[in-house]
């Protein structure tokens, strides 16, 4: 049964516990902007921001005083090294590249960008960007920090339906898991989706169904119930 990591981290960072799990199929990362190989590397889907829209939106994102991480290539830039670039690297045992002025370096479209800021700031900051950019940005939010930033014609689901398409599968069959708002997408795009319990209340209003969260290991529960009933 094929397993398809759908995620919004950069693929250099998911690639090792790809390689750990013995995950071969094509990954979903970046919030479904990029789809890799992850046996040989290759990006077998790449939609970035397009290179104006990505300096407006880092212009608009530091006239309200948050200079946004922007993601090319698979590396992580930044303005300057701060406390959060540095736990951020740290966690995911990442190289941050500070290069100063971003929209003077910037010279090249950003497969994303991510705006870090207190969770409580979160609903202004997006707002305020829904009604400059309208529909030509998508925006999301993964961990309660992170206002996410991509091509608007992206999302998991989007990279799902492209995977599937890939390896022939049929997404009426897909069983997919999800806890956060960036997962509204693949649940609805997949067969059956399973939000996890106290996921984010966009989720659950789309989930078929929901299962435990990960100290009762849920999700593995039912792919074996899954697996079970395929015998």
């Amino acid at each position: 049964m094929p397993v398809i990591v759908a995620t919004g981290r950069m693929f250099r960072s998911v690639s090792p516990y790809l390689r750990q799990a013995g995950i071969e199929e094509p990954a979903i990362c970046y919030q479904g902007a990029l789809v890799a190989d992850p046996v040989g590397g290759r990006f077998l889907l790449h939609r970035p921001i397009a290179l104006e829209l990505a300096l407006e939106a880092i212009a608009a994102l530091e006239a309200a005083g948050h200079s946004p991480n922007v993601y090319v290539d698979d590396e992580l830039y930044v303005r300057e090294h701060t406390e959060a670039s540095r736990r951020y690297a740290d966690f995911q045992g990442l190289t941050v590249h500070a290069v100063g002025d971003l929209l003077a370096w910037l010279d090249r479209p950003p497969t994303k960008l991510v705006a870090v800021l207190d969770p409580a700031g979160v609903p202004a900051l997006r707002a305020g960007l829904e009604a400059r950019f309208d529909s030509r940005l998508y925006l999301t939010t993964s961990l309660p920090y992170f206002l996410e930033l991509g091509d608007p014609h992206v999302s998991k689901g989007t990279g799902l339906a492209f995977v599937a398409e890939l390896l022939g599968l049929d997404l009426r069959r897909v069983v997919a898991f999800g806890d956060g708002e960036n997962d509204v997408d693949l649940l609805v795009a997949a067969g059956f989706g399973v939000a996890v319990e106290d996921a984010h209340p966009a989720l659950l209003a789309v989930a078929d169904w929901t299962c435990a969260g990960p100290e009762r290991e849920g999700v593995a529960a039912v792919i074996e119930t899954v697996l079970d009933s395929l015998e």
